[in-house]
């Protein structure tokens, strides 16, 4: 959260209290919308949502318990807004940008956020080794990079002209070690020369600007073999995870932070139990990032707003962190935002709504729900923004959002499900009968969709891999895949009627195949050494050897091989056991098992021929 350095002598004063609504009289045509107001006495900040003829409305980010009427409130006329600046990654902060870590070891805190607690969010003291990367009377504009500073040993923070800028370079400091406020560089605009530091702000409410959007083609790979196969998404993409309690949004949000192929994670941890985002905070300290071997921490930005907090900073976090993804996306960065959940965000934006007396809508969430929805999602996208990179080239960076949804007993009816599907090209849907069967992760491939094979079926041409024994393409293996799923699932109630064993044999094939694919391919241990991230060129390796026994199996059937002899093949078993017995690195242990299996049904077909001559 950001307040000015030098507060405006805008003054008003409480004149009623509703939870944590307050109406303020005194300033009312000074004000606008969404400005943030202070609480005096108890260091309290607040957004302004209504404005009337003799009061505004606002929301307070923290309780109002002892709070008086008639008590002072300050106008600081700026909305809340994100620090922006080196000093971001590796630390926790709240919805409104306070720095929960410096809060924990406030002696005073007793290891709890007190209420009026306030500190900058970025330290004013620490110095920042700063590179120059332009000389003196260059031609500057908006988004071109100044300087850079190495924020962690995984990113370099790019320091560029902030939005609105333009002009030439008349001063810019040598290499050195600076703060976050001391003046970097000058630029001399229209017979005016104004100083400039490392630190922006931004509002969370504004999108920041962006040259054009450019079509997505590039594949996010999460490791995760259901995803990247059935339900792929995009590097700009949108996505909703629905699921009701214990079918795993956390554990994928959090495989996701650790293998997805994003330069940096903006996890935000919304309305969610205290003791699962401690757990989760946990959990990242301890991961190591499979690209440098160090902390993931280094390329992480954590947002914590447990569900014993103001519901008022809840409902401002999403939009906190995605005003600072499109920061780092503007540097010319893949970020992705992984929300959880925006479930616990409706409910928020439900009660405040409630507090405002506004008309309800379905189950009470307020009549604007789509809107705010849609104006989260589609801050997500493949950009070239404004400026040059350090070699002179275009910066091209994207936003990805993956957020989940807490539908109440996983019903998908409900209002924040079904609005979120209007709004996200990928939906992953968790089947808590799949959790309770303990297939993980349990994204029901039926109801499951992606709108983003077709853009980046290209991308996955070129990463083929080269079987003679099977040509198909990714693509052409995805729609098999779905095809054999579908089919299992209309012969179900069939096998229900008059038993598996009493279909023909092509049908107890794909039936057999179909348990191949979910037990092999689809079910991944999250928390297996080899089975928690898959590559791409193990996974279409591992598929591939699935079809091919599909292929093979079906020709051997149309010689009289009966279902019972494939199904009693000892590479039966070492298929099912891929997963966590082939690294990604051992690829020729997949060639050699695929060797391994052709030779096992050329025994069958030799023995099948055999038998026919005596």
């Amino acid at each position: 959260m950001t307040k000015s350095e030098s507060i405006i002598d805008d003054k008003g004063y409480i004149s009623a209290i509703y939870g944590s609504l307050i109406e303020i009289k005194g300033f009312e045509s000074k004000v606008r919308v969404h400005d943030l107001i202070k609480i005096s006495s108890h260091n309290i900040f607040g957004e302004i949502l209504q404005i009337y003829s003799d009061h505004v409305v606002a929301q307070c980010f923290e309780g109002t318990n002892n709070i008086k009427l008639s008590e002072e409130v300050i106008n600081t006329l700026e909305p809340l807004s994100m620090e922006l600046s080196p000093g971001l990654l590796t630390h926790i902060f709240d919805g409104i940008q306070r720095p929960l870590e410096l809060a924990f070891n406030d002696s005073k805190s007793n290891g709890f956020l007190e209420r009026g607690f306030f500190l900058p969010p970025l330290s004013r003291t620490k110095k920042w080794h700063f590179i120059p990367q332009v000389k003196k009377n260059s031609d500057i504009n908006h988004g071109d990079v100044i300087g850079t500073v190495q924020e962690t040993p995984s990113i370099v923070h790019k320091i560029m002209a902030q939005p609105g800028t333009s002009g030439k370079l008349s001063y810019i400091v040598n290499e050195g070690d600076y703060t976050i406020v001391d003046t970097i560089y000058s630029i001399q605009s229209n017979g005016k020369l104004k100083d400039y530091s490392m630190l922006q702000k931004w509002p969370v409410t504004k999108s920041r600007p962006y040259m054009k959007r450019i079509i997505p083609s590039e594949p996010l790979i999460t490791g995760l073999r259901v995803v990247d196969l059935l339900f792929p998404i995009v590097k700009g993409g949108t996505v909703a995870v629905p699921g009701g309690f214990g079918t795993g949004k956390t554990v994928i949000q959090q495989s996701l932070a650790k293998w997805c192929n994003a330069d940096i994670i903006i996890f935000v941890g919304c309305g969610e139990r205290g003791n699962e985002i401690a757990d989760a905070l946990k959990q990242f300290s301890e991961l190591k990032d499979p690209r440098t071997g160090r902390s993931l921490l280094e390329r992480i930005f954590i947002i914590a707003n447990t569900s014993n907090m103001p519901v008022s900073a809840r409902e401002a976090s999403i939009f906190s962190g995605v005003t600072i993804g499109e920061y780092y996306r503007e540097m010319g960065y893949d970020v992705a935002v992984l929300a959880d959940s925006t479930s616990r965000w409706a409910e928020s934006l439900r009660e405040i709504s409630g507090l405002l007396e506004e008309m309800p809508a379905e189950e009470g969430y307020p009549s604007y729900l789509a809107s705010k929805l849609s104006s989260f999602y589609e801050r997500a996208g493949v950009v070239q923004t404004f400026g040059k990179d350090l070699s002179g080239k275009e910066k091209i960076g994207s936003l990805t959002i993956i957020a989940s949804v807490s539908p109440p007993a996983g019903d998908f009816s409900e209002p924040v499900t079904a609005t979120t599907k209007r709004f996200v090209q990928a939906f992953w849907a968790l089947d808590a009968n799949l959790a309770y069967s303990k297939h993980y992760p349990a994204i029901n491939w039926l109801t499951s969709y992606s709108n983003y094979p077709e853009y980046i079926s290209d991308w996955w041409f070129e990463r083929d891999i080269d079987w003679a024994e099977i040509d198909r393409d990714w693509y052409e293996i995805r729609n098999q895949v779905n095809e054999i799923l579908s089919k299992e699932n209309e012969l179900k109630n069939i096998t229900q009627l008059i038993g598996e064993e009493n279909l023909p044999e092509d049908q107890r094939l794909i039936l057999f195949i179909a348990k191949l694919i979910k037990d092999s391919f689809l079910m991944q241990n999250a928390f297996d050494e080899i089975d928690n991230f898959t590559g791409i060129k193990k996974l279409l390796g591992h598929i591939k050897l699935i079809i091919l026994l599909f292929k093979e199996a079906n020709e051997l059937l149309k010689n009289d091989v009966i279902i019972e002899d494939l199904k009693d093949l000892d590479i039966i078993d070492k298929i099912l056991r891929i997963g966590h017995t082939i690294p990604n690195n051992k690829f020729q242990k997949l060639t050699n098992l695929k060797e391994e299996m052709k030779k096992s049904l050329n025994n069958i077909k030799y023995s099948l021929e055999f038998s026919k001559k005596l």
